[in-house]
């Protein structure tokens, strides 16, 4: 079959690897789009640590199921399809708890980081468990199925963070899962959202997604416009998206005290927190991980409109042309969003 294959470290090649075997419990899926991830740039580049060639990438993906392991009941060959990223094992103490996010022996699709080499889904086909499966509706385009990935992410964040019908939120970081993250709280009862980024493209995109204030970080101190949007306070809950010593301090410091802050990016292994600021002002702080068992309502919110993703795609590209988009992602596109790589391109 046809993959796209990281070589090296920004070589990526299309070629021919065989096509994944599966096991009584695992299903094959015919790939039909599969999304860049921001992460998937940082493996491209060798900067995270998380790609170590040789290996196929991509964890954001949707497509139709062509086989079926001898111990799968709940599907069946030619039913649309998503999964999950992370590939929990099901029966450790936190898969038995519901929280398979924080599995003991996770795997991450397209992923390569020493423990372990699990191919993803930049390529024509892939084998995962059935039980990290989901089916998704005819009226959702694959496209859009391929984004559930990345909404579930958002929705998680919002759901591990403590929000009061009302509360004011600031965004800090305005991305792809920013964008998201925006609708997500939105549906979770905050009545104001405060976005920012320094990119002004990517503020508009937030304005257009329902954040009702934007703040351009390298022009303003975004500290200080929210606390004068606040009423002096500072925001009820802040989600950082990003994951950078500078922006999880600008997190901290928007927020008000006795507030909550939900860390989402982690571009930065370690960071420098202001240890004061969030004793003194007593601030929770909420680490979230991918998500845990909200695929079924993320596919509502988007076969509804709940949360919109079309906006967000900015081409829907052959795995021929991935690694033209790799690197024009990794040089700084400042219009591009989310890329799309479909193998029947």
């Amino acid at each position: 079959m046809k993959a796209l294959l990281l070589t090296d470290y920004k070589q990526l090649e299309l070629t021919d690897i065989p096509q994944p075997e599966i096991g009584p419990d695992d299903v094959l899926i015919q790939v039909r789009a599969c999304g860049i991830c921001g992460s998937d740039i940082h493996g491209w580049d060798g900067s995270s640590g998380r790609r170590i060639p040789p290996l196929v990438m991509g964890h954001e993906a949707s497509g139709i199921i062509a086989a079926v392991g001898s111990d799968v009941t709940d599907f069946v060959e030619g039913d649309r399809v998503t999964f999950d990223s992370m590939v929990s094992c099901g029966d450790c103490w936190y898969c038995r708890r519901g929280e398979s996010n924080l599995c003991d022996h996770r795997m991450v699709l397209g992923v390569s980081c020493g423990d372990y080499r699990r191919y993803g889904a930049f390529a024509e086909y892939i084998a995962v468990p059935q039980r990290i499966v989901y089916r998704i509706p005819d009226a959702l385009s694959f496209e859009h199925a391929a984004l559930i990935e990345a909404v579930s992410v958002a929705v998680h964040a919002a759901a591990r963070t403590p929000i009061r019908l009302g509360d004011t939120a600031v965004v800090v970081g305005s991305g792809m899962i920013g964008l998201l993250v925006i609708q997500a709280l939105r549906l979770a009862g905050c009545r104001r959202i405060i976005a920012t980024d320094i990119n002004t493209h990517r503020l508009h995109a937030a304005e257009s997604m329902g954040a009702d204030v934007t703040i351009h970080a390298a022009e303003e101190d975004v500290p200080s416009r929210v606390r004068e949007l606040t009423h002096g306070r500072g925001a009820d809950v802040a989600v950082e998206v990003v994951g950078t010593g500078p922006t999880i301090r600008s997190a901290v410091a928007s927020t008000r005290k006795g507030g909550s802050v939900t860390l989402v990016g982690n571009v930065t292994p370690e960071i420098e927190l202001p240890l004061q600021e969030v004793v003194t002002r007593e601030l929770s702080l909420n680490g979230t991980c991918g998500c845990r068992g909200e695929y079924p309502v993320c596919i509502d919110l988007l076969e509804s409109g709940a949360i919109q993703v079309e906006p967000l795609i900015t081409a829907r590209a052959s795995l021929e042309d991935g690694a033209d988009w790799f690197q024009r992602l990794y040089e700084g596109d400042p219009a591009a969003m989310k890329v799309l790589l479909c193998p029947d391109l």
